[in-house]
């Protein structure tokens, strides 16, 4: 049986002066290393029959999303229909793995996707700022799981971690795992576009998996620089060590900027090359994306065909 991480590591969040001193004795990140070892796996070539598979793997990994404050039920109605069948047209292709969108549209997205193993995931605790109180937000995260959310993803108060205030941001974080219960999985967004360092970036990880996170996530999507292969090997650098600490497992979601065919298969390879094929599956590993999924299916029907479709032969999100 796993050691759970509260009991493997304890003593680390004891008090405010212990996790500080854990996580800035956590090894400095060597970015120039870091940024050549992505470059180079990025530069791996997938063809035929193994980037078939990894077309739909990746298909299988989506999170589909839609954020927008003009988004209506009619939308959340068309993207679920989506995420259960991608291509209407081929019912060989997979499902993503799950619609991602605001609380309010939690009970529409669970509708429309009913019947099938799509899940609706539910961003939460006043995204994409984090900018309320606490009582707040975990209101905010109650209503996405009565509305049925089988997934949270939050933000973390990233003011209170670049002042120093960890205990702050774990708190935060168990609390709204509790909020969660025992049906919602929690993916924790750090933002990382907005912690300035790598070194902020490996520690707000273990933070986040300390605190109890499922899986922990890049962005929100709603800043300048989200998901990069760099800021994602060190996240997953993370999750392979805080398993051989504690015996736990924890996924990744790389969100924003991952718009083509290429760019999903760039992060495979970091995946495969960093953690295994444990985490090769969508239980531990989700791309956050709203147009990634059409340009994932255009490459598929060309290789199915031999031809390229282009835009017009998929639906408009």
């Amino acid at each position: 049986m796993p050691i759970t991480a509260s009991h493997a590591l304890a003593d680390v969040t004891a008090s405010d002066s212990t996790l500080r001193r854990f996580l800035h004795g956590l090894p400095g990140v060597d970015a120039v290393g870091l940024e050549a070892r992505a470059a180079s796996l990025g530069t791996r070539s997938i063809k035929t029959t193994a980037k078939a598979y990894a077309i739909d793997l990746a298909i299988s990994m989506v999170d589909l999303t839609t954020l927008e404050g003009a988004d209506t039920p009619g939308k959340v109605r068309a993207l679920g229909a989506k995420a259960v069948r991608p291509d209407p047209t081929d019912r060989t292709t997979p499902a993503t793995a799950a619609v991602c969108v605001y609380p309010d549209m939690v009970a529409v997205a669970k509708e429309a996707v009913a019947g099938s193993d799509v899940k609706v995931a539910s961003v939460a605790t006043a995204f994409p700022a984090g900018r309320a109180a606490l009582g707040v937000k975990l209101a905010d995260v109650r209503d996405a799981v009565a509305a049925g959310a089988d997934e949270v993803d939050m933000v973390i108060d990233r003011g209170a971690f670049l002042a120093g205030n960890y205990m702050k941001v774990y708190d935060e974080i168990v609390a709204v795992k509790e909020a969660c219960g025992t049906s919602s999985r929690l993916k924790v967004i750090f933002e990382t576009g907005e912690l300035a360092t790598y070194d902020n970036i490996r520690r707000a990880s273990w933070l986040g998996m300390l605190a109890g996170a499922d899986f922990i996530k890049t962005s929100t999507g709603k800043v300048a620089v989200n998901a990069t292969p760099a800021n994602t090997l060190l996240m997953l650098e993370a999750v392979r060590d805080f398993r051989a600490q504690t015996g736990v497992q924890v996924g990744v979601k790389p969100a924003g900027g991952i718009r083509t065919t290429k760019d999903a298969i760039k992060f495979l390879v970091l995946v495969n090359e960093t953690v295994g094929e444990d985490w090769l599956d969508n239980h531990w590993f989700r791309f956050g994306a709203s147009s990634l999924l059409n340009d994932l299916l255009m490459q598929r029907q060309k290789l199915a065909t031999g031809r390229y479709s282009g835009p017009d032969y998929v639906t408009v999100d």
